[in-house]
């Protein structure tokens, strides 16, 4: 064979390995380097008073502006969750003002107890009170969802009154992720005090 062969054959040989040795060197044997790494991708609560809220331009200089930012933290708290109070009332308002609505008697129209009576799910008892009875009809509840119709006095309140609350959501979020103590902190007291106040008057399904 022609040493040249030999020559280059082994030249590419140790170029190969010499950048095996080249990679390996970039990650010390301990593994070092890759656990300074990793733990620098974890989040970690701090408590430096010069955290950015929101914007680089909203970041407290000294306490004062600090304290000011933590009081802001547990307004927009209380008033998200006053936010949901207010929506779970409100559709409480709506739905007690569906259910009472007034049946009116169109002429040529059976009247409600005629077309209750032939209802497949109706079903005829006899109340018995004091000493007094009258026939009425039981109507049992349908299975199944009932979705409520699209009305322009509703939805559209709905759609904006979901679109604040996530909004506030989302910058209580923001602020929950910038790791900081006193926001995180604040966010929950925040909290605390407005389910205090309102609480009651939110829905589960609103939590």
């Amino acid at each position: 064979m022609d040493p040249l062969l030999y020559a280059r054959h082994g030249a590419e040989s140790h170029s190969g390995h010499t950048t095996t040795n080249t990679a390996a060197a970039s990650t010390s044997p301990d593994g070092s380097m890759g656990m300074d790494t990793h733990m620098s991708m974890m989040a970690i609560f701090q408590n430096s008073m010069s955290t950015s809220l929101f914007s680089t331009k909203w970041t407290p200089t000294n306490a004062g502006a600090y304290a000011g930012t933590c009081i802001f933290l547990i307004i927009l708290a209380v008033i998200f969750r006053g936010l949901l109070a207010f929506k779970s009332w409100q559709e409480l308002r709506w739905l007690d003002k569906e259910m009472n609505r007034r049946y009116v008697v169109v002429n040529g129209k059976a009247p409600l107890a005629e077309n209750l009576s032939r209802d497949s799910l109706g079903k005829a008892a006899v109340l018995s009170e004091n000493g007094v009875e009258e026939n009425v009809v039981v109507v049992q509840r349908r299975t199944g969802s009932h979705a409520r119709p699209w009305r322009l006095s509703v939805d559209p309140v709905r759609a904006v009154i979901d679109t604040v609350v996530a909004g506030v959501g989302y910058l209580l979020m923001l602020a929950v992720m910038s790791m900081n103590v006193g926001y995180f902190l604040s966010v929950l007291g925040g909290t605390f005090l407005g389910s205090l106040l309102v609480g009651r008057f939110i829905s589960s399904t609103e939590h």
